[in-house]
C-alpha cells in the first residue's frame, strides 16, 4: 500500500504535533502538586497520579513517534512512485 502525499503530510504533522505537545504537558505533570505524596514539587514520593501521567505521555510519544515515521516513509515511497517532474 502506497500513501498519498497528503496522508502523509498528515501523518508526519501529527508526529510532530505530538513531539510539541506532550513534552509540555510532562513538565506540567511535574510541576503539580499532586504528582508528590508531600504536596511540594520534587520532595517525596512519586504519585499514582505522576505515574499514571507518566505512562500515558511515554504511549503518546511512541505512537506519536510511530505514527510520524509511517508519514516519512509513505512520503518517501509515495516519490518513487510518482517521481517529480
Amino acid at each position: 500500500m502506497v500513501l498519498s502525499r497528503g496522508w502523509s503530510l498528515f501523518l508526519v504533522g501529527v508526529g510532530v504535533w505530538t513531539w510539541v505537545i506532550w513534552p509540555r504537558f510532562a513538565v506540567a505533570i511535574w510541576n503539580d502538586p499532586r504528582s508528590w505524596s508531600t504536596g511540594t514539587v520534587g520532595e517525596g514520593g512519586a504519585t499514582s497520579f505522576l505515574w499514571v501521567h507518566a505512562l500515558l505521555i511515554a504511549a503518546s510519544l511512541a505512537i506519536g513517534t510511530a505514527v510520524g515515521v509511517l508519514g516519512v516513509r509513505g512520503w518517501r515511497a509515495a516519490r518513487r512512485v510518482h517521481p517529480p517532474a
